[in-house]
């Protein structure tokens, strides 16, 4: 792969990154390109599942880049959704392409769609442009893996039903509207409800996790307990 002159950039911040593959080489693939390449940029979290993303502390980085395709039966809607709500920008790559595939992932609120035979450096000038950073030449290239996926046994447990906090269908309702991207003030207008009201179930849903042992009090955490509880599917 070449190295482009993305090394020269002057930047103010730099842009932490996820990248979900169950692809293991087109992960460590990505990872070393964003390492030589694009240093206003950080990769720190790598993940081959669906569920080892989630119950990651560093859920969900500032760019999330994403396989269409994953082992997980798990939408790309609701994986997107779960990204945005969490205040991630979301880019989706997939070995597959055409103007279908590409309206479905945008429709569901990903950032930018690229098929993996793409030049990095469009990838990542896309990403630039995301976060008002400067963009440089195209060219690099990386190849989708053919792999086989990790193996199950490195995937993280799924939530059983024991750990899952027993919540009132309003609970569930207030937790669904906030966790989908809403306020408070926007959970009580959906709900019909008083503002206190609404804020009194958010805070009854994050007690209840926080006694099963998975806290909820950021809203990232909470739209991953969301998330791993299949409420945004």
């Amino acid at each position: 792969m070449g190295t482009g002159n993305s090394g020269t950039l002057t930047r103010e911040r730099t842009v932490s990154v996820a990248i979900v593959d169950d692809h293991g080489l087109l992960v460590d693939s990505f990872s070393s390109w964003f390492g030589a390449n694009a240093p206003d940029f950080e990769i720190v979290l790598k993940s081959t599942s669906w569920p080892e993303f989630l119950g990651s502390e560093l859920f969900p980085a500032q760019l999330v880049l994403m396989d269409y395709h994953l082992a997980e039966p798990v939408s790309i809607e609701a994986r997107v959704l779960t990204c945005r709500a969490a205040g991630a920008k979301v880019i989706v790559m997939s070995a597959f392409g055409g103007p279908d595939l590409e309206r479905r992932i945008l429709q569901a609120g990903a950032d930018a769609f690229f098929e993996k035979s793409a030049a990095m450096t469009d990838v990542v000038n896309a990403a630039r442009k995301l976060f008002n950073l400067p963009t440089v030449a195209t060219g690099d290239t990386v190849a989708a893996s053919t792999q086989p996926s990790a193996p199950a046994s490195s995937r993280a447990s799924t939530i059983s039903a024991a750990d899952r906090p027993k919540l009132s269908a309003s609970e569930q309702e207030a937790l669904v509207l906030y966790a989908r991207g809403g306020t408070t003030k926007d959970v009580a207008q959906n709900m019909n409800v008083q503002y206190e009201t609404a804020k009194t179930f958010l805070r009854r849903v994050r007690e209840k996790y926080a006694r099963a042992g998975r806290p909820a009090s950021k809203r990232a955490e909470l739209v991953r307990r969301a998330a791993e509880d299949g409420y945004l599917t």
